[in-house]
């Protein structure tokens, strides 16, 4: 590998910023984003968390509704109770599927939450909603997805929406202004290692 000298250094990096300066000239547009995390890896729901906290510094106010989480008390939850204000947490599901093991339970749960977060992206209020693991609900036809594309396509201009969890269907991927796939590398849970207090929940 070659050394540059500092002056070498300098150089390179003002060339870098005048290239940047010049990129972030032409951004202008402010919008409410549709955000997807999806994939196999572990991290969708920590993510779009840390979106919410975000908001919180920002003096924005944020809806989080979950619709598998619900049967376990999690740390987040804990946090963003301290923020009455700014932040309506709503665990709103009773487990994982294979826990529930009931389908007509599940279908009619994700359609309470599913009413949450409409409720939700309609007031002005809110400035985000995060729709927890809205994903798996989908995976297994539990709520439309053509009715879900429709309310979130015609959500307010300024509204930003978060959706994680698994598999995200193909029409929410297209209608996405920005997703992330998380990938799986290497977990613990495969060794042997159970969930973990402040890890994953």
């Amino acid at each position: 590998m070659v050394q540059r000298t500092d002056e070498q250094h300098a150089e390179k990096m003002k060339k870098k910023q005048a290239a940047h300066d010049k990129i972030m000239a032409g951004k202008t547009v402010e919008k409410g984003l549709l955000v997807v995390h999806t994939g196999k890896g572990k991290g969708k729901t920590t993510a779009a968390l840390g979106m919410v906290v975000r908001m919180i510094g920002h003096g924005k106010k944020v809806g989080v509704v979950q619709f598998v989480k619900g049967a376990m008390t999690t740390g987040e939850k804990v946090v963003f109770d301290a923020f009455p204000d700014q932040v309506e947490f709503k665990p709103m599901g009773e487990g994982f599927t294979w826990n529930t093991q009931d389908r007509a339970r599940d279908i009619e749960l994700s359609r309470e939450a599913w009413e949450e977060v409409k409720r939700m992206i309609a007031d002005p209020a809110y400035d985000m909603v995060l729709a927890d693991e809205l994903n798996i609900v989908l995976r297994y036809d539990y709520l439309p997805l053509d009715e879900v594309l429709e309310v979130l396509t015609a959500r307010g201009e300024m509204k930003h929406v978060i959706v994680t969890g698994r598999n995200a269907p193909e029409g929410l991927l297209e209608a996405a202004d920005l997703v992330t796939e998380m990938t799986l590398v290497k977990h613990p849970f495969r060794s042997g290692v159970k969930a973990q207090a402040g890890i994953e929940f």
